[in-house]
């Protein structure tokens, strides 16, 4: 493999993305990953890490806590998932996303190893992301969690501090069908001594962190504890809940010893120093178009929550689904006289344009089919007047597409 193409092809054929495949590409469990950073001279122990789950907002959060340390000064390494235009947007080094250089160099380097070992797309992501942050002699990393948090991938670190969003029904078939049960999953990223910050308190998840904390003697704070007001440029009143988490573990790691005035000027530049998109994205005026990768009950009633406070004339709602949604419950989340118009996205995972006709006959929402994301997008821009607003949303591949079909 000599072009950066043809690496990231082969990585997709391994055991492929769980985004795209769904749980033909799931494998839970460390046994790889352990393997993997022993070959590769263990390279997440070269820096400083925080660790980010949850359900909702870990993206966000993650890149709020990256966009403070660095302005503070510290180099500071970003890995996220999943990503929406190009791969190397998961790992990042003051956000400046990975070469395309070191991808290839990575992969080819070490495909005897994965062929041998047969590891996953994810596992072989994260393995080249603390590679490649120990090679650039980083500071600390934020590594948000990709699914649960106990058998993930990146549950492999001993972080400076642990933190965990919030706790919602997603990913119920493999984390378990309540809240309690997808606690404990999640608690699985809490390490013995080390603190954790848990994002919302939330009486149905309460007694599982806390519990899970006290076994581990490891400190546990609560976002709700900090009260002083603090402003970031991720647009959307949802991401009130992330910026008190995030402000509640920059203060929860000793050595930082960051000030107020550090935490505020990286809270309001968190686009520009971590490049972050698909979040409450604003891409048209008149009408206004904004783009949001919420794709669940929890995140896109945040999404309806948000709605409720804007003034406009009318809403067009551009949104496809992946396998698994209730869509009829989330369709009812938004205003009542909404215009939605709805496709597959273009991935296995999806729901068929068939299916969403199917569950959704006689029903009274004002709904427009259309055979492509694209063509949905396109038809709502044409119904809407300069005082509607555009949302498009419900799934992480449908603003994708859509970011795809304006960068081209």
């Amino acid at each position: 493999m000599t072009t950066y193409h043809e690496t990231i092809e082969w990585m997709y054929s391994q055991l492929p993305m769980y985004q795209r495949k769904g749980a033909a590409a799931y494998r839970p469990g460390l046994e790889a990953m352990n393997a993997l950073v022993k070959h590769l001279g263990d390279p997440h122990r070269a820096f400083k890490s925080i660790h980010v789950g949850g359900t909702n907002g870990k993206g966000s959060t993650s890149h709020m806590i990256a966009s403070v340390l660095q302005t503070a000064g510290f180099k500071t390494g970003l890995y996220s998932s999943p990503h929406l235009l190009d791969f190397r947007e998961r790992i990042k080094v003051n956000g400046i996303e990975i070469p395309k250089k070191e991808v290839v160099d990575f992969i080819s380097k070490y495909k005897p190893f994965f062929d041998i070992n047969k590891l996953s797309f994810f596992e072989m992501t994260v393995g080249l992301a603390f590679w490649y942050f120990k090679k650039a002699q980083i500071d600390y990393a934020v590594i948000e969690v990709g699914m649960g948090g106990r058998l993930d991938a990146t549950n492999i670190i001993r972080p400076e501090l642990a933190v965990i969003t919030n706790i919602g029904l997603d990913h119920t078939q493999f984390l378990g069908d309540t809240h309690q049960k997808i606690a404990q999953e999640k608690a699985g990223i809490i390490k013995e001594g080390i603190g954790v910050v848990i994002g919302e308190k939330d009486p149905k998840t309460q007694t599982v962190f806390e519990s899970v904390a006290q076994s581990k003697r490891a400190s546990l704070v609560y976002a709700e504890e900090y009260t002083e007001p603090f402003e970031c440029d991720l647009k959307g009143g949802y991401q009130t809940h992330n910026i008190k988490t995030a402000v509640a573990a920059l203060n929860n790691i000793p050595e930082l010893k960051l000030d107020s005035l550090a935490i505020r000027k990286g809270l309001n530049n968190v686009v520009g120093n971590t490049k972050l998109i698909g979040r409450w994205q604003k891409v048209g005026n008149f009408p206004e178009v904004i783009l949001d990768v919420a794709h669940n009950n929890e995140g896109l009633s945040s999404i309806a929550d948000q709605i409720k406070g804007l003034n406009y004339n009318k809403l067009h709602l551009v949104m496809g689904f992946l396998q698994g949604r209730e869509v009829k419950e989330l369709l009812a989340l938004f205003p009542l006289h909404t215009n939605f118009y709805l496709s597959s996205p273009a991935l296995e995972r999806a729901i068929p344009l068939q299916d969403l006709k199917e569950t959704l006959q006689n029903t009274s929402f004002q709904i427009t089919f259309k055979n492509s994301i694209a063509e949905a997008y396109t038809k709502a821009l044409s119904d809407a007047a300069k005082e509607d607003i555009v949302l498009v949303t419900g799934s992480t591949f449908v603003v994708a597409e859509i970011l795809e079909q304006l960068k081209s």
